[in-house]
């Protein structure tokens, strides 16, 4: 067939399309179906690449929302675990509070994995790890809860000790006092025996006391022979010559005695020499400390007996009345006074 193709162009020739050939309608078929066929390829290629992401996807949805529901229940459970474990021990109760702070912050960190499914791995770490930081945290409460029973069974049974410590304490005590009462009750009546043998002893020894009878007191002086002789003159007398008799008392049991003997001076001063035996005595009368001049010692027998004594303090003798006293036992026996001019 000839075709008309107008040209626009007048000076250019007419064109005629060429006529097609047998069999070129199959080959443009064949090849239109190649192409639908590779676009359908690619179209279930897609389909497929799209279906596995949208499974995929839907299982990491799945997956975290699991999780998160584990994440809940393990969550609430240790909360609701750690809270049974509270007690009046608020050591104990302290550290509860701080764990469940600890569980929550880690809670929150899982959370925060779980809203991007490329953590779902990191977070089902974290999950294990907040399993494993519960059961650590109820095996330390419940460690302390038993130190804490073995504390309180320790501390019951100290105090049944210091009871019956305390107890005996108070036992001992009592019994003390008791003895400190007997103690002192015989503290006090030794001391009033004492008082009485004191007494008794006091009356005794002035009973004992062997009295003198015949007091007499001279001076004398030395001879050129070394004979002694009378004499009342000052300036000559020497020494002294006391002589007395002892007087018989039974009372006072034979045995050595002494008599202690005072010559006081015309200025009321005891004449003593501590070479010649001059010291001191105590007064069974009131226990002041009484010098004395000389003693006397003999063998009392409970018979009268006359005793002499010489006081030569190799110092001058002044004018005036001398006083002579004698003691026993701390009393006095006797006294008598003379005269030198």
């Amino acid at each position: 067939m000839i075709t008309n193709n107008p040209n626009p162009n007048p000076n250019q020739p007419y064109q005629t399309t060429p006529t097609p050939k047998p069999g070129g309608n199959k080959t443009g078929f064949i090849v239109a179906i190649a192409i639908l066929a590779v676009a359908a390829i690619g179209l279930l290629v897609t389909t497929i690449s799209q279906n596995k992401q949208k499974t995929e996807l839907s299982s990491s949805l799945s997956e975290s929302e699991q999780l998160k529901k584990e994440l809940e229940q393990q969550y609430y459970t240790a909360l609701s675990e750690l809270e049974e474990m509270r007690g009046s021990n608020e050591e104990l109760n302290s550290l509860i509070e701080k764990q469940k702070e600890e569980l929550t912050s880690q809670k929150n960190r899982i959370d925060e994995l779980l809203r991007d499914s490329k953590n779902l791995s990191a977070a089902r770490g974290e999950l294990k790890k907040l399993r494993s930081q519960v059961e650590q945290y109820v095996a330390e409460i419940n460690q302390l809860r038993s130190q804490n029973e073995e504390l309180m069974t320790q501390n019951t049974q100290l105090n049944e000790t210091n009871t019956v410590l305390q107890t005996d304490l108070e036992s001992q005590k009592s019994a003390y006092q008791e003895s400190e009462t007997v103690r002192a009750s015989l503290v006090s009546e030794k001391e009033e025996l004492e008082k009485t043998r004191a007494a008794l002893s006091t009356k005794v020894n002035f009973a004992s006391v062997i009295k003198t009878s015949g007091l007499e007191a001279e001076g004398y002086k030395t001879r050129n022979n070394g004979k002694l002789a009378k004499d009342r003159n000052a300036k000559d007398v020497d020494q002294v010559q006391i002589c007395f008799n002892t007087t018989v008392n039974e009372v006072a049991e034979a045995g050595a005695e002494m008599y202690h003997i005072r010559i006081i001076d015309p200025q009321g001063t005891t004449m003593q020499v501590s070479d010649q035996g001059s010291g001191t005595f105590k007064s069974s009368s009131n226990g002041d400390e009484i010098p004395y001049s000389m003693t006397k010692e003999f063998d009392y027998n409970q018979n009268a007996t006359q005793l002499c004594a010489n006081w030569k303090p190799n110092q001058a003798f002044t004018k005036g009345t001398y006083k002579v006293e004698v003691f026993n036992k701390g009393y006095m026996a006797g006294s008598t006074s003379f005269t030198l001019k």
